[in-house]
């Protein structure tokens, strides 16, 4: 499905990242991993290269915009073309915690460096490296969908990864690029240990497909998205939290 493409993953050293990326290389890609955990992100380096997918990881801090314009420099003097970008680095804060009035300003700015400038300068770095084909996948939340309670800074970033994806659909349209947003709900992983047990019930409980979702159960979407058969989809959000809301 993705064979003879080169594609970046963000946010790839643990978690749904890493899973995607394990995903995106069974399908065929060749693989640049992005990340700031640099030990963990070569750890999962290494598990794709001896499992014979060319991988490669550089580190990379998305609220550093220096950080990210080296990162698509070092791309482009190497590999040259990106086929695929996934948007996947994010950072989600006082999940169940703080209200409203009692958000730190420090970090409601932390979580819109990185969530909403990192998502955009990351795709503005890697831009011209981008052919005709390419495609754009933004890891939104079904958070934005439904806005829960006491998450608001996260809420606010990921509904505006949504309409940045519109945006960037317009852009990049006439180029022939696809661009979409996926919008799952909370998974089991080691990622997400740190989540309330009362959020996993809920979510676990409301879906239409009632129990708990793991990364595995939407990263071939996601390669999917990547390939020449989603262009028709381009600017569209998808919920891909197994019915927990429906877009």
């Amino acid at each position: 499905m993705l064979n003879g493409k080169t594609v970046v993953v963000t946010g790839a050293a643990r978690g749904l990242g890493r899973d995607i990326a394990i995903a995106c290389g069974r399908h065929g890609a060749t693989l640049i991993l992005g990340d700031i955990l640099e030990k963990q992100g070569l750890e999962t380096a290494a598990r794709l290269t001896a499992d014979g997918v060319a991988t490669r990881f550089i580190p990379v801090d998305l609220g550093d915009p220096e950080s990210i314009a080296s990162f698509g420099r070092d791309i482009a003097a190497n590999e040259g073309t990106v086929h695929g970008l996934v948007n996947n680095a994010a950072i989600a804060t006082n999940v169940g915690g703080a209200k409203l009035e009692d958000i730190d300003i420090e970090l409601w700015d932390r979580v819109m460096r990185v969530n909403v400038r990192g998502t955009w300068l990351m795709t503005r770095a890697l831009s011209p490296l981008l052919p005709e084909g390419a495609r754009i996948v933004n890891m939104a939340s079904d958070t934005a969908l439904w806005g829960p309670p006491r998450l608001l800074a996260y809420v606010t970033s990921k509904g505006a990864v949504i309409s940045m994806t519109r945006s960037m659909a317009r852009e990049f349209g006439p180029r022939g690029i696809g661009v979409v947003a996926l919008a799952p709900g909370i998974m089991k992983n080691e990622a997400t240990d740190y989540v309330p047990a009362e959020r996993h019930r809920e979510y676990e409980t409301r879906r239409a497909v009632p129990g708990p979702q793991f990364p595995e159960d939407i990263v071939d979407i996601v390669a999917f998205m990547l390939t020449p058969h989603a262009l028709p989809l381009t600017g569209q959000v998808i919920a891909t939290d197994a019915g927990f809301t429906f877009n």
